[in-house]
């Protein structure tokens, strides 16, 4: 790792390191036992400057790379996925679209306070009915005068969406166009008709925030209309593109984060007279969880380095963020046979762990969603005539 980092970028590691350590690892079996939102995380990410990381400075952010980026989700989800999960949804989703797409003044409005971390923003998608496909959009935006749209519909699995400030949704204007028909809105949380019900009992993740959202006759003015009607589902898929990277990154972390308790306990532990680190059958799982870890932070480096010179990602965020969630599957699940009975009680973190990476192959794109578009950009390279 130390190879592929600048001076300034092993700085940076290493400051997140240790406030990730002081911060937020502390807390983090308590958020996720109560399913306690990491309020204390979001102040403390709020005096890093963390909330507007990659945005524009000319409005509070700090203007970062990607591959800052994702040194930072990194050493936050190695200690506490919760954490990174509530980060990620507000910077690498919802800031970021607005950041990409809004017009001057809906930026002003905006992206101070969210860059500041004052407004967290959640980012709506998903509905009951269509997860993975997104293009059949059910909420509605019916255009009501010169001046506004009426919203109608619902939202489901989002993150960060009782905290939030304001929303960004993606919605239809024209149901019978498709994906062409969808369009972006940046909706005030606290507009009338708006109810919001959380959604408890999750597997993994469960300081983060997760609410279905009810939109019942709400008003939006046109002017928080992001782009024009119809590029909605563009700007949700470029958004996701760079997205997963972050979450490439996550899933680096929580894997790094399994590694490093195993190889410890590994030293530790001591079982037929002998330290288990001994065992060649123990040393073959900790050589090949390393060399995914490694492989993974490579593709997600690559991915977040296109990103950040403004070429083309799509295929190389998509295969970062299979590769990387997988990846943490099989080192969650080696750490967790290595600890063996130890790491099935909640006093060990792998225990949380073990939950928590499940989701990192299901949310913002399957595992299989991934393979289709690393799959239709390799047939459209090397089409035969």
């Amino acid at each position: 790792m130390e190879a592929l980092y600048s001076e300034d970028e092993k700085l940076l590691s290493k400051s997140m390191r240790e406030f990730a350590d002081s911060e937020i690892a502390p807390n983090a079996a308590r958020w996720d036992e109560n399913e306690e939102f990491p309020w204390a995380s979001v102040e403390a990410m709020k005096k890093m400057g963390l909330m507007g990381m990659t945005s524009r400075p000319e409005y509070g952010g700090s203007g970062a790379p990607y591959a800052e980026l994702a040194i930072a989700s990194e050493e936050i989800a190695r200690v506490c996925m919760s954490t990174s999960t509530t980060l990620l949804a507000h910077l690498s989703l919802g800031v970021s679209t607005i950041d990409k797409f809004a017009n001057a003044e809906q930026s002003s409005r905006f992206l101070p306070e969210a860059n500041a971390g004052n407004s967290i923003v959640a980012w709506a998608l998903s509905e009951p009915s269509s997860g993975s496909d997104a293009a059949d959009m059910q909420t509605t935006a019916v255009r009501q005068d010169a001046d506004s749209y009426i919203l109608n519909g619902s939202k489901i699995f989002i993150t960060n969406a009782e905290e939030s400030g304001v929303i960004v949704i993606f919605v239809a204007t024209d149901r019978a166009a498709g994906h062409k028909g969808t369009t972006a809105f940046v909706v005030d949380s606290n507009a009338n008709g708006i109810t919001m019900k959380p959604m408890h009992g999750k597997l993994g993740i469960r300081g983060s925030g997760t609410a279905e959202i009810n939109f019942n006759n709400v008003e939006v003015p046109l002017s928080n209309r992001l782009g024009e009607e119809g590029e909605g589902f563009k700007i949700a898929m470029t958004v996701l593109d760079s997205s997963r990277i972050s979450l490439s990154s996550q899933s680096v972390g929580i894997a790094q984060g399994a590694f490093e308790a195993a190889i410890k306990y590994t030293q530790q532990r001591e079982t037929f007279g002998e330290k288990l680190k001994e065992r060649q059958a123990l040393q073959f799982m900790l050589a090949d969880m390393h060399t995914q870890i490694e492989a993974a932070r490579l593709l997600t480096r690559r991915a977040a380095q296109l990103k950040d010179n403004g070429l083309p990602h799509n295929r190389e965020s998509a295969m970062a963020k299979v590769y990387a969630s997988e990846a943490a599957h099989y080192c969650v699940d080696k750490a967790l046979q290595i600890f063996g009975g130890y790491g099935f009680f909640k006093e060990n973190p792998i225990e949380r762990m073990y939950r928590d990476q499940r989701i990192s192959e299901i949310y913002e794109g399957t595992s299989e969603i991934q393979r289709i578009v690393i799959a239709r950009s390799l047939l459209k390279e090397y089409a035969v005539d």
